[in-house]
């Protein structure tokens, strides 16, 4: 590949086409450059990542460009579009305001040579030399933000850890942050996401592909190109990431090196999270916001698909006016912006906004609603009679319902469980799942990140990973250390404690809050709804593709058989939820 670097003024913004930056080992990546025409130092905003920076939005993910475009006018409004690329800021809509935007192909990926490992800590050291790159170049402030959903935004807590000098200010949008309990082993059951992304998103865009591959219209080049490689070839520069990631069952040093280090994480941020987001996402926005060590860092979390709300105006312009203060020194009204800013859920995918001072919310009134297993209840009183409920280990489990609620009552928080449970085996599967039903036991569902049958909450739990770490556990967030296996004796009653993910649900008088405690993953009880080509087409039953299904991970042998489930005046089962009294 020439060094020669490609640049031409297009709609109001002079471009540098595949910009080399070296590694320290020799690999030059490559980078596209979007500036203002007047000469001068301008910040920069910056993404890393393996989406292939040339590589058109509606070319990738043609389902949901369409849908943002004719839902959402203002997310094409004010600009030619030319440049969308998946899950990265506009050019067209920052450079004129002042800003550089920055894409870069990770190593292995679209126009960066190398091996494709992907949030490896080779990637994050190469994310930080790129910001340092940036930061020194002749048209850099030496102010450097990151601005990016999922992948952009994972990797951003990732590398801020790093503390990069001229990393100024960053705004991870709906981006897991803990790759072993966000990603891969939820609540230690293996995520087979894992294996889906891999396939469709990530090699499809591998360097190499070249004439193979997607041909850009941003510039009419080959996004995964130039040269064309052999399937042995580019076999041989990618990692086997399905076996490296599901190879490592337990919490180490494989997962702290592709996780955020929350002490060293000191950088001015934004988190923003999508209440719909429990397989991937929503966890890591709210625990970066709650853990990391910066002073100052701002917790928003919104509803409806993952990409829409960080295209539309709202989204554009609360990054504005985030970066305007923190990287250009502008008054743009941030040093007024509430700490936790909420668009509060209500039936009908109706949202209010809300400003709050922190979270989880000081005002939370943690209600009990304890298992009465006689009539399947869920009740404020606790049980005084001992009983227990048996249930197929891998079926579809048991629901427990509260009366019809009085009044209106609003969820918002984390959720956590107390279950005391026996199994035949040696393991169990635990599946919770938080629900609302109307009056007359319709359930209720939502536009999830991905599926559009999503309930409101969801909460793992591999009985031989009870161990909880007590110096991390919350009452409202139990954190198992997920170190060591810790097999059940058959028949012996255990006490589990398990995290259920935030949430965010005005529920109306009449309706009922519901609690499963279910063998494998929730299903939406309408039938199956169709997923995006980019996932092979998977049909989407409720929680989108995260799900939990690989054998090798569940046998039978193992986890089949009955699981019992015991309550009893010294075995208070419940479910702590997160009630809100009005302001």
């Amino acid at each position: 590949m020439t060094n020669q670097v490609k640049s031409e003024i297009r709609d109001g913004m002079q471009i540098d086409w595949d910009v080399p930056i070296q590694m320290d080992d020799g690999i030059v990546l490559r980078a596209d450059v979007y500036r203002p025409i007047e000469e001068g130092k301008y910040p920069a905003i910056m993404t890393y990542g393996t989406y292939a920076k040339w590589l058109h939005l509606e070319d990738a993910y043609p389902n949901q460009w369409k849908a943002m475009a004719e839902n959402h006018p203002d997310v094409v409004a004010g600009s030619t579009n030319k440049y969308q690329t998946w899950e990265a800021v506009d050019p067209e809509k920052f450079v004129p305001d002042g800003y550089i935007c920055v894409r870069v192909d990770s190593r292995g990926a679209g126009r960066s040579p190398g091996y494709l490992q992907p949030w490896s800590p080779r990637e994050t050291k190469d994310y930080h030399d790129c910001i340092e790159w940036a930061a020194t170049q002749p048209w850099c402030s030496g102010k450097v933000g990151l601005c990016g959903i999922s992948y952009y935004a994972m990797n951003q807590w990732h590398v801020a850890g790093l503390q990069p000098p001229h990393l100024t200010a960053m705004c991870a949008w709906e981006g897991a942050a803990d790759f072993y309990r966000d990603v891969t082993f939820h609540g230690g059951l293996y995520n087979t996401w894992v294996d889906s992304w891999y396939e469709n998103s990530a090699k499809p865009r591998q360097h190499g592909l070249g004439s193979n591959g997607f041909k850009s219209r941003i510039n009419g080049d080959w996004a995964s190109g130039p040269e064309t490689l052999s399937d042995e070839e580019l076999a041989s520069n990618s990692c086997d990431f399905a076996e490296e990631f599901s190879s490592h069952s337990m919490d180490g040093e494989f997962w702290r090196e592709r996780s955020a280090n929350w002490p060293k994480i000191n950088v001015p941020f934004l988190s923003a999270g999508n209440w719909g987001g429990h397989g991937l996402h929503l966890r890591g926005n709210a625990e970066g916001f709650m853990r990391a060590a910066s002073k100052e860092k701002w917790l928003e979390i919104h509803g409806l698909e993952h990409w829409t709300h960080f295209y539309k105006d709202y989204g554009v312009n609360l990054q504005k006016k985030f970066f305007g203060h923190f990287l250009k020194g502008e008054d743009t009204g941030w040093k007024d912006q509430p700490r936790v800013q909420l668009q509060v859920r209500h039936v009908g995918e109706k949202f209010v906004q809300r400003s709050e001072s922190e979270w989880p919310l000081a005002r939370t009134q943690w209600t009990k609603f304890f298992l009465h297993p006689e009539d399947h209840s869920l009740r404020p009183e606790p049980t005084t009679a001992t009983d227990t409920l048996t249930y197929e280990a891998l079926g579809n489990g048991v629901t427990f319902l509260t009366p019809p609620l009085a009044t209106e009552t609003e969820i918002t928080g984390p959720s956590a469980a107390k279950l005391f449970v026996s199994s035949e085996t040696e393991d169990a599967d635990l599946f919770l799942v938080l629900r609302v039903f109307t009056g007359d036991m319709k359930e209720v569902t939502f536009q999830g990140a991905l599926d559009p049958h999503s309930p409101i909450a969801h909460g793992w739990l591999r009985s031989s990973h009870r161990k909880l770490d007590p110096e991390l556990s919350l009452p409202y967030r139990p954190y198992h250390s997920h170190d060591e296996k810790q097999p059940l004796d058959p028949g012996k009653v255990y006490d589990l404690d398990v995290e259920i993910l935030p949430t965010c649900i005005v529920v109306p008088a009449g309706y009922r809050i519901g609690l499963s405690v279910r063998g494998n993953d929730y299903v939406y009880p309408g039938g199956a709804a169709q997923g995006p080509q980019t996932l092979g087409k998977m049909a989407f039953t409720g929680v989108g593709p995260y799900k939990h299904v690989n054998r090798r991970n569940r046998p039978v042998s193992i986890y089949g058989g009955q699981v019992t489930l015991h309550t009893g005046a010294d075995q208070q089962a419940h479910v702590l939820v997160p009630i809100i009294p009005p302001k």
